[in-house]
């Protein structure tokens, strides 16, 4: 039978089969051919023995945390308390992108903001929408379920911006563990331990542990100016072919962020993630 694995727990793998959870070992030759096994991979399962024998093909995976077959990742982003992180949501739609994965925005806490500060988180909303990503209020929670139909979901982003939270106010009855904000460190503490997928609203919604340390390393400099979604629709119209929009003459992108039609904190994340890519040492 055919199933998905929703959770592991040491050497035991909770194997989902017809909307039926099954408790699941590896055979031996996954440890010979040293193939490791995900959350989110989709598995042969002999419910006999209750053996996992066979994993079929990935269609994509993220690494930290280790999670396979999603369709869509939903960014929780906090306005404040932790403080809004372009660079963190930059890096993270990247590697969303990247990996052939939908991004979907969820910003949490506009509550806590007066309103000074809400103009300015409006004003980076609009930016992103304009480019082309959905965006939604944490407290839209109607039209957050709507998305998880059909779909396997990842939620990922700060921790402390309000993921488990979310997913509680989502369904009550899931009880994750929640915790406050360090005033000292501005961030909060992880509470998500493992990887799981858990089954709500006809889909399939995984709660990731707190991202502490994002790489960019499997991607080239072309991979990252490819995922900013608004350079790479006007590239073109630069002079020169493979322009990487940094030290070369007549560059249209820079001329973008030059006139304020690119969000200067999106040209300034590409600079720093296009430097983490090359290596110090080859920056000119």
């Amino acid at each position: 039978m055919k199933g998905r694995i929703v959770k592991i727990l040491s050497n035991t793998y909770m194997v989902l089969i017809n909307d039926q959870l099954y408790e699941c070992l590896i055979r031996g030759r996954f440890r010979k051919d040293k193939i490791t096994l995900a959350v989110g991979d989709i598995v042969k399962v002999d419910l006999t023995s209750k053996m996992i024998e066979d994993v079929y093909k990935r269609h994509n995976h993220l690494k930290r945390p280790s999670i396979a077959n999603i369709d869509q990742v939903l960014i929780v982003i906090s306005a404040v308390r932790p403080k809004f992180d372009t660079n963190l949501l930059d890096k993270l739609i990247v590697m969303t992108e990247f990996n052939n994965i939908k991004p979907i925005i969820v910003i949490t806490k506009l509550d806590l903001l007066n309103r000074s500060q809400l103009k300015i988180i409006n004003k980076y909303l609009k930016y992103y929408r304009s480019i082309g990503y959905k965006i939604y209020k944490n407290t839209n929670l109607w039209r957050i379920k709507r998305l998880f139909k059909n779909k396997v979901s990842v939620l990922a982003g700060q921790s402390g911006a309000g993921k488990s939270t979310l997913l509680n106010r989502l369904n009550v009855k899931l009880e994750l563990q929640t915790a406050e904000i360090s005033e000292a460190l501005g961030r909060g503490k992880h509470t998500t331990r493992h990887v799981e997928l858990i089954p709500m609203f006809s889909g399939l919604v995984a709660d990731t542990p707190g991202f502490s340390a994002l790489d960019l390393t499997d991607m080239t400099i072309i991979d990252i100016k490819q995922n900013f979604v608004e350079f790479y629709q006007i590239e073109e119209q630069c002079a020169f072919k493979n322009c990487t929009h940094r030290l070369e003459h007549n560059c249209k992108v820079k001329e973008f962020v030059e006139s304020n039609k690119i969000l200067n904190t999106r040209y300034d994340n590409y600079l720093k993630f296009a430097k983490e890519v090359e290596g110090v040492n080859k920056w000119s």
